[in-house]
């Protein structure tokens, strides 16, 4: 185990308790970047999400003279682990908001242009005002796409709408979808929670939006009005068979039926009818008063039409960029390092593997720069604040083969706890901004 790998295991227990500052001097990271390498080496990164802002402070600190070149578009920076919070009430949507500006170091060139091409056998970024980027060493942390068009009929526009909600489309659509949450907790009626076949950002999002919306109905009085329903187009509803059946025990309790291998497919808004393909081919309608809706999910169309992506195996439908799962190095391009979301890995599309992925990332691609083999590992962890009702929390920490990794001893990853709400609720934040800084 090398001594950063021990750093990472030390850095996420500091780092989920929220002491940012602590962790940074605790564990040393920040010094891990002190000595600058020389090196004129042409670095781009494409994407300025948390990976992608997270990167490019480390290597800005790390390397002397590097040019490093970041392609994002996107000036105003979105929390994605609180837009639960913003859907279900708990949270106003500007808490979620934030200036790329005040994370990304102003001797960084910063591209506002998103990549529309990358050619990695001519080590090229193209954008889309056709500025051409040529680079020595590129870090692909662009995220996911939503497609929403794989379902017919619907329209992100009408999202808080009709009884239309999904959280994840963006900090606008998730305050609309409180909306339409808050009128049926009050009201009552039928009630559907979607989940895709897919890959997905934060898979546990629709599940808490689930939960935390039956927890609002109590709250409200629409509880005994209500029938509700959960479609998963899975096997399952968790990927950890204990909580997988805890969430099938607690659904039950609730009324909540779950249908499984039972996928969305089209809706209509103006009607209010969600169809669904069920595991023998056959499809059903049914009507709702509230419908939240999940998209299916693939890599950006810049990675899934490059050959970047994965053209085998399961990751191959979604156009994931093909990395080794452990060193996050390109199977194909060494120069070529992927990050977050974007990378067709066994687990982990979470806010909570960026931040452990981070600095492996870094320290194989300084290791490749220095004409070295990656040799700092990632063992896949991710974790799922699974928020069960307004006050409750299960923290969940896995790795890549499933197994519980918890770092708290006073946290119980099988039981519900006020300490693990309190952590989603204050402290995660604050802990991200640091991450962004490439403090922790």
């Amino acid at each position: 185990m090398t001594k950063l790998t021990k750093l990472s295991k030390l850095g996420r227990r500091k780092f989920i308790a929220g002491g940012a500052t602590a962790l940074a001097a605790a564990t040393g990271l920040v010094s891990l970047s002190a000595k600058a390498t020389e090196t004129k080496a042409r670095i781009v990164i494409v994407g300025g999400g948390a990976a992608g802002i997270s990167i490019a402070n480390r290597l800005n600190r790390a390397l002397k003279n590097a040019s490093i070149t970041l392609v994002e578009r996107k000036e105003t920076h979105f929390y994605w682990p609180g837009l639960t919070m913003v859907a279900t009430g708990a949270w106003n949507k500007s808490k979620v908001l934030d200036n790329n500006r005040s994370f990304i170091p102003s001797n960084i060139n910063w591209v506002k242009e998103m990549a529309a091409e990358i050619d990695p056998d001519a080590k090229r970024v193209t954008t889309d005002a056709g500025r051409k980027i040529d680079y020595d060493y590129l870090v692909v942390a662009n995220g996911v796409e939503y497609h929403y068009d794989a379902i017919e009929g619907m329209d992100i526009d009408a999202i808080g709408q009709n009884g239309l909600a999904s959280v994840y489309q963006s900090p606008d659509a998730a305050a609309k979808s409180w909306d339409v949450i808050k009128a049926y907790s009050q009201q009552g009626g039928e009630g559907i929670f979607t989940l895709p076949s897919t890959p997905i950002r934060c898979a546990g999002a629709p599940l808490k939006m689930a939960l935390l919306t039956l927890d609002r109905m109590k709250q409200n009085g629409g509880f005994e009005r209500a029938n509700t329903h959960f479609h998963s187009a899975t096997n399952g509803l968790f990927g950890i068979a204990f909580h997988n059946q805890f969430l099938m025990d607690e659904f039950a309790k609730n009324n909540m039926a779950v249908n499984l291998r039972s996928e969305l497919t089209a809706v209509d808004i103006t009607a209010r009818k969600a169809t669904f393909q069920q595991a023998d081919g056959n499809s059903v309608t049914q009507d709702y008063d509230l419908l939240h809706v999940v998209p299916p999910m693939r890599a950006p169309a810049v990675v899934r039409n490059s050959n970047l992506a994965w053209t085998e195996g399961n990751m191959a439908a979604g156009g994931w960029l093909a990395v080794d799962k452990d060193t996050l190095q390109h199977l194909t391009y060494p120069e070529v390092f992927g990050c977050g979301d974007v990378n067709g890995t066994p687990r982990g599309k979470t806010a909570a593997t960026v931040k452990m992925s981070v600095p492996v990332v870094v320290a194989n691609l300084l290791a490749v720069i220095d004409g070295k083999d990656p040799s700092v590992t990632f063992d896949g962890y991710t974790s799922c604040p699974l928020l069960t009702r307004f006050g409750a929390a299960m923290l969940i920490e896995f790795d890549y083969n499933g197994n519980l990794t918890p770092t708290f001893p006073m946290i119980d990853p099988k039981k519900e706890s006020w300490m693990a709400w309190i952590m989603k609720d204050q402290m995660l934040k604050p802990a991200y901004q640091q991450m962004l800084r490439g403090r922790v």
